[in-house]
């Protein structure tokens, strides 16, 4: 046995002698990944190259990227779930490991030539625990499609718990003709409970309600009904998704089906969708995923419009089609994680997004979702810390959407961190934040910038829910964003006009009653 230092770590490599005369030119390689403080062996991710720096695809391990573009750099990864043997050519090889998003990476570079068997443990060093800490992560939007039921169970045994998920969400979802490859759709409550057990990964269910003028088209949007007793009908409303039947049918109508039921409600891809606005406005929604499927906008024109108008929206994010990306929401909960305490958390605001960096942020000890009280001309103290794997270059403080402050990460170790800590001016109510610099927006030129890359090549996030500074009981409100929304909501009733397919007018009518409700509402609301 001998140990090799690398990125701070030590690896313990155990070469046994002896070549294999069926097998020349082979080596057996055992791999196994633990935890440096505690020795506890780990599922994770590794990635192989050989001597001359081409991919090794070990066929004996899972394509991380499984059903994915054969182009993408998550590709280049495979599950490890526990101690695994791959056969590797016997020359050199390097080996680098992930687990999650609380370790730091380890590689190592194997001489392999003249061995018929090796054995190799990769340590990988903790530099956060937000489990300990009662922050729990959750994948809140997951669906799988054109895989055999057996690589779908591989996937979902292995993929969560290498990726550190606490908490995966499958969704049921139609899409005429398409729907028969949706292989997720065929999981029952008790399959899911069966990953449970095998994984210690809670997982929930789930239905994507939905409405789309053309095939894939804007329409009144999608929304995730989580936990849910049974499904609700139709799942998918109109001719542009079944090919059949009219836009008859709000989304509004089934999310009271499924609150009614106990489900918890979350928007999907940011605010796509006309009848986004007003199920924000009338209180039905808890959550605002971003960047689930890809982007459909920024916080900016989603989140911080809410929270301007004085919606506040909790944070949220999943990853749509496949686990393609480390993206999680991160929710505050105490003792064991349960899908109906995780939700519970999630619904009440304590949360934070990420698809790398970690973040704790306080405002006068408030955690995110939080509020805190100040008088005009006082002061509050924020503190904010963010980790990462990758360098994400700085961390900002975000006040009622603008940047106010930043800091530039600094290397420790073999991770990333920065720091802020400061007292800021209160001249008013306002809403605080921290997040890291978003991905770049098409067409946006305030967000030209592209974010740093984590290991799977996407643009890095994170951003927590906001914390609220009342003033004398008031909270931050614009009246220019609360008159945009009015205008969005009237701006809808035209477009629903113009492009959706109605049986009659009482159908349309119908649909139109939910913007009539929310432009009553919010009128009243600006009044008191």
């Amino acid at each position: 046995m001998r140990a090799i230092l690398f990125g701070g770590c030590v690896a313990f490599v155990s070469l046994l002698v002896g070549l294999a005369p069926d097998n020349a030119g082979r080596c057996l390689v055992t791999l196994r990944i633990v935890d440096v403080d505690s020795g506890r062996e780990m599922s994770g991710l590794v990635r192989v190259r050989d001597a001359k720096w081409e991919l090794i695809k070990p066929a004996e391990l899972l394509p991380r990227g499984l059903g994915l573009d054969e182009k993408e750099a998550i590709t280049e990864w495979f599950v490890l779930p526990k101690t695994s043997a791959i056969e590797l050519p016997a020359t050199a090889a390097t080996v680098e490991a992930i687990a999650g998003l609380e370790h730091e990476a380890a590689r190592q570079t194997l001489e392999l030539k003249g061995y018929a068997k090796a054995d190799v443990t990769l340590p990988l060093k903790r530099f956060s625990d937000l489990g300990a800490n009662g922050w729990r992560s959750g994948n809140t939007h997951v669906h799988l499609m054109k895989l055999t039921r057996a690589q779908a169970d591989r996937y979902l045994t292995e993929v969560p718990k290498a990726d550190g998920l606490d908490a995966v969400f499958i969704s049921y979802l139609e899409r005429v003709v398409a729907d028969q490859e949706y292989i997720s759709n065929r999981y029952t409550r008790t399959d899911l409970a069966a990953f449970d057990r095998a994984t210690g990964v809670r997982f929930g269910n789930g239905e994507e309600h939905r409405n789309n003028f053309d095939g894939f088209g804007e329409g009144y949007g999608h929304v995730m009904l989580l936990d849910i007793k049974e499904l609700i009908q139709p799942v998918s409303i109109g001719p542009g998704i079944m090919k059949a039947g009219t836009d008859g049918i709000p989304l509004a109508r089934g999310i009271d089906q499924a609150i009614k039921d106990g489900a918890t409600i979350i928007w999907c891809h940011n605010r796509w969708g006309v009848e986004a606005t007003p199920n924000f406005l009338l209180g039905r929604v808890s959550a605002l995923n971003i960047n689930d499927g890809g982007p459909h906008g920024s916080f900016k024109d989603s989140f911080y419009r809410l929270w301007n108008a004085g919606v506040p929206i909790t944070y949220s994010t999943g990853t749509d089609w496949f686990i393609y990306d480390f993206s999680r929401v991160y929710a505050d909960l105490d003792g064991d994680v349960t899908i109906a305490k995780w939700l519970e958390a999630l619904r009440g605001g304590r949360t934070f997004v990420t698809n790398g960096p970690l973040l704790r942020f306080s405002v006068n000890g408030a955690k995110p979702g939080g509020v805190t009280s100040a008088k005009a001309g006082e002061s509050v103290m924020v503190e904010a810390v963010a980790s990462g794997r990758t360098d994400f270059r700085r961390l900002e403080l975000v006040r009622n959407g603008k940047v106010v402050s930043e800091a530039k990460t600094e290397p420790v170790g073999g991770h990333f961190e920065a720091r802020i800590s400061l007292r800021v001016d209160v001249v008013g109510p306002c809403w605080l934040a921290t997040r890291t610099p978003p991905p770049a927006v098409k067409d946006d030129p305030e967000l030209t910038e592209k974010a740093a890359l984590n290991e799977f090549g996407k643009e890095i996030f994170a951003h927590t829910t906001p914390v609220s500074v009342e003033v004398n009981g008031k909270r931050f409100v614009d009246p220019k964003v609360c008159r945009e929304l009015h205008d969005e909501m009237e701006s809808a009733m035209q477009t629903i006009t113009k492009h959706g397919k109605f049986a009659d007018a009482s159908e349309r009518e119908r649909v139109l009653d939910v913007y009539r409700e929310a432009i009553e509402a919010w009128g009243k609301k600006k009044r008191e």
